[in-house]
Protein backbone atom coordinates (compact mmCIF):
# COMPACT_ATOMS: atom_id res chain seq x y z
CA UNK A 1 0.00 0.00 0.00
CA UNK A 2 1.25 3.16 -0.94
CA UNK A 3 1.72 5.50 2.26
CA UNK A 4 3.60 8.35 1.03
CA UNK A 5 2.53 11.83 1.09
CA UNK A 6 2.59 13.50 -2.57
CA UNK A 7 3.10 17.51 -2.02
CA UNK A 8 2.35 19.89 -5.25
CA UNK A 9 2.10 23.48 -5.02
CA UNK A 10 -0.97 24.38 -3.29
CA UNK A 11 -1.78 20.57 -2.12
CA UNK A 12 -0.82 17.68 -0.17
CA UNK A 13 -2.03 14.47 -1.34
CA UNK A 14 -2.19 11.64 1.67
CA UNK A 15 -4.06 8.53 2.74
CA UNK A 16 -7.64 9.02 4.54
CA UNK A 17 -7.91 8.35 7.71
CA UNK A 18 -10.87 7.90 9.99
CA UNK A 19 -10.64 11.60 11.43
CA UNK A 20 -11.36 12.70 7.61
CA UNK A 21 -14.97 11.36 8.30
CA UNK A 22 -16.72 14.71 8.17
CA UNK A 23 -14.88 15.78 5.26
CA UNK A 24 -15.79 12.78 3.06
CA UNK A 25 -18.95 13.04 4.11
CA UNK A 26 -19.79 16.87 3.17
CA UNK A 27 -18.18 15.62 -0.02
CA UNK A 28 -20.11 12.26 -0.99
CA UNK A 29 -23.54 13.99 0.32
CA UNK A 30 -23.75 16.62 -2.34
CA UNK A 31 -26.28 16.13 -4.98
CA UNK A 32 -24.35 18.00 -7.58
CA UNK A 33 -21.10 16.61 -6.80
CA UNK A 34 -22.67 12.71 -7.48
CA UNK A 35 -24.44 13.40 -10.17
CA UNK A 36 -21.61 11.19 -12.66
CA UNK A 37 -20.28 9.27 -9.63
CA UNK A 38 -21.12 5.64 -10.04
CA UNK A 39 -23.22 5.59 -6.43
CA UNK A 40 -26.17 8.00 -4.87
CA UNK A 41 -24.77 10.44 -2.54
CA UNK A 42 -24.08 9.09 1.00
CA UNK A 43 -27.12 9.78 4.39
CA UNK A 44 -24.79 9.97 7.18
CA UNK A 45 -21.65 9.79 8.55
CA UNK A 46 -21.83 5.66 9.30
CA UNK A 47 -21.99 5.60 5.10
CA UNK A 48 -18.97 7.50 5.11
CA UNK A 49 -17.60 4.94 7.28
CA UNK A 50 -18.29 2.29 4.61
CA UNK A 51 -17.30 4.28 1.67
CA UNK A 52 -13.60 5.13 3.20
CA UNK A 53 -13.22 1.23 4.16
CA UNK A 54 -14.53 -0.29 0.56
CA UNK A 55 -13.45 2.23 -1.55
CA UNK A 56 -10.68 4.43 -0.23
CA UNK A 57 -8.98 2.50 2.51
CA UNK A 58 -8.34 -0.50 0.82
CA UNK A 59 -6.80 0.71 -2.51
CA UNK A 60 -2.99 1.26 -3.15
CA UNK A 61 -3.53 4.51 -4.61
CA UNK A 62 -6.12 6.34 -2.91
CA UNK A 63 -5.46 10.11 -1.90
CA UNK A 64 -7.26 12.83 0.03
CA UNK A 65 -6.80 16.18 -1.91
CA UNK A 66 -6.18 18.79 0.84
CA UNK A 67 -5.53 22.17 0.30
CA UNK A 68 -1.81 22.98 2.02
CA UNK A 69 -3.21 23.39 5.91
CA UNK A 70 -6.67 22.28 5.01
CA UNK A 71 -8.91 19.41 5.34
CA UNK A 72 -9.45 17.48 2.27
CA UNK A 73 -11.63 18.69 -0.07
CA UNK A 74 -11.66 15.48 -2.25
CA UNK A 75 -10.30 11.83 -3.38
CA UNK A 76 -8.22 11.01 -6.14
CA UNK A 77 -7.36 7.27 -6.33
CA UNK A 78 -6.46 4.16 -9.15
CA UNK A 79 -8.42 1.14 -9.06
CA UNK A 80 -6.45 -2.07 -7.98
CA UNK A 81 -7.54 -4.12 -10.87
CA UNK A 82 -6.40 -4.34 -14.73
CA UNK A 83 -8.38 -1.43 -16.03
CA UNK A 84 -6.23 1.06 -13.63
CA UNK A 85 -8.68 3.63 -13.65
CA UNK A 86 -8.06 6.76 -12.39
CA UNK A 87 -10.93 7.99 -10.26
CA UNK A 88 -11.75 11.44 -8.48
CA UNK A 89 -14.35 13.96 -6.61
CA UNK A 90 -13.73 17.32 -5.82
CA UNK A 91 -16.65 19.30 -3.62
CA UNK A 92 -18.48 22.11 -5.42
CA UNK A 93 -16.67 24.99 -4.44
CA UNK A 94 -13.70 23.81 -5.53
CA UNK A 95 -14.43 23.16 -8.76
CA UNK A 96 -12.92 24.82 -11.94
CA UNK A 97 -9.77 25.78 -10.33
CA UNK A 98 -7.46 23.05 -11.56
CA UNK A 99 -6.78 21.16 -8.05
CA UNK A 100 -8.07 17.57 -9.78
CA UNK A 101 -5.66 18.67 -12.48
CA UNK A 102 -2.80 19.31 -9.96
CA UNK A 103 -3.19 16.38 -7.90
CA UNK A 104 -3.57 14.04 -11.32
CA UNK A 105 0.10 15.32 -12.48
CA UNK A 106 1.52 14.56 -9.20
CA UNK A 107 -0.37 11.04 -8.73
CA UNK A 108 0.89 10.36 -12.53
CA UNK A 109 4.63 10.88 -11.55
CA UNK A 110 4.49 8.48 -8.51
CA UNK A 111 2.58 5.99 -10.77
CA UNK A 112 5.86 6.29 -13.28
CA UNK A 113 7.83 6.13 -10.72
CA UNK A 114 6.36 3.02 -9.52
CA UNK A 115 6.38 1.16 -13.14
CA UNK A 116 2.46 1.63 -13.62
CA UNK A 117 2.23 0.94 -16.67
CA UNK A 118 -0.81 2.46 -17.78
CA UNK A 119 -3.79 3.89 -16.41
CA UNK A 120 -7.73 4.42 -18.13
CA UNK A 121 -10.51 6.71 -17.12
CA UNK A 122 -13.68 7.18 -18.17
CA UNK A 123 -16.40 9.98 -18.05
CA UNK A 124 -19.98 10.51 -18.77
CA UNK A 125 -20.54 12.03 -21.98
CA UNK A 126 -22.79 14.42 -20.31
CA UNK A 127 -20.07 15.72 -18.53
CA UNK A 128 -17.10 16.56 -20.51
CA UNK A 129 -15.34 18.20 -18.33
CA UNK A 130 -14.06 15.70 -16.63
CA UNK A 131 -12.84 14.94 -19.85
CA UNK A 132 -11.09 18.30 -20.17
CA UNK A 133 -9.33 17.06 -17.05
CA UNK A 134 -8.43 13.74 -18.75
CA UNK A 135 -6.77 15.53 -21.57
CA UNK A 136 -4.79 18.10 -19.09
CA UNK A 137 -2.99 15.06 -17.52
CA UNK A 138 -1.83 13.94 -21.13
CA UNK A 139 -4.79 11.28 -21.32
CA UNK A 140 -6.05 10.27 -25.28
CA UNK A 141 -9.70 9.26 -25.89
CA UNK A 142 -9.20 5.64 -27.53
CA UNK A 143 -13.46 5.17 -28.07
CA UNK A 144 -16.67 5.11 -25.94
CA UNK A 145 -19.23 2.65 -25.27
CA UNK A 146 -22.32 2.14 -23.58
CA UNK A 147 -23.21 0.60 -20.24
CA UNK A 148 -26.46 -0.21 -17.99
CA UNK A 149 -24.98 2.34 -15.03
CA UNK A 150 -25.18 0.40 -11.51
CA UNK A 151 -26.71 0.98 -9.04
CA UNK A 152 -28.52 3.93 -10.51
CA UNK A 153 -29.89 1.59 -13.61
CA UNK A 154 -29.38 4.13 -16.10
CA UNK A 155 -28.09 3.72 -19.63
CA UNK A 156 -24.54 6.01 -20.44
CA UNK A 157 -22.60 6.39 -22.95
CA UNK A 158 -18.88 6.48 -21.74
CA UNK A 159 -15.82 7.72 -23.41
CA UNK A 160 -12.24 5.65 -22.26
CA UNK A 161 -9.40 7.75 -21.81
CA UNK A 162 -5.99 6.27 -21.62
CA UNK A 163 -1.91 7.32 -20.64
CA UNK A 164 0.53 4.69 -21.70
CA UNK A 165 3.30 5.50 -18.69
CA UNK A 166 5.86 3.03 -20.15
CA UNK A 167 6.56 4.22 -23.66
CA UNK A 168 3.87 1.60 -25.28
CA UNK A 169 1.91 3.83 -27.17
CA UNK A 170 0.16 1.21 -29.10
CA UNK A 171 -1.54 -0.04 -25.99
CA UNK A 172 -5.22 -0.10 -25.68
CA UNK A 173 -7.36 -1.34 -22.77
CA UNK A 174 -10.12 -2.90 -24.54
CA UNK A 175 -12.52 -4.70 -22.09
CA UNK A 176 -15.26 -1.73 -22.19
CA UNK A 177 -14.72 -2.05 -25.55
CA UNK A 178 -15.47 -6.03 -25.86
CA UNK A 179 -17.98 -6.27 -23.34
CA UNK A 180 -20.01 -3.46 -24.52
CA UNK A 181 -23.11 -4.20 -27.19
CA UNK A 182 -22.88 -0.32 -28.72
CA UNK A 183 -19.57 1.06 -29.17
CA UNK A 184 -18.08 3.66 -31.27
CA UNK A 185 -15.31 6.18 -32.03
CA UNK A 186 -16.81 10.07 -31.68
CA UNK A 187 -14.88 12.34 -33.63
CA UNK A 188 -16.41 15.74 -31.77
CA UNK A 189 -15.29 15.14 -28.71
CA UNK A 190 -17.51 18.55 -27.18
Amino acid sequence: MTSAILETERLILRRFNEGDLEALYQLLRDPEVNTFLPWFPIRDQAEAKVFFQERLASCSYSFAICPKGQEPIGYIKLSSDESRDLGYAIRREYWHKGIVTEAGRALLERLRQDGVPYVTATHDRNNPRSGGVMRQLGMTYRYSYEEQWQPKNMLVTFRMYQLNLDGQADRVYQKYWDISAVRLIEKDLS
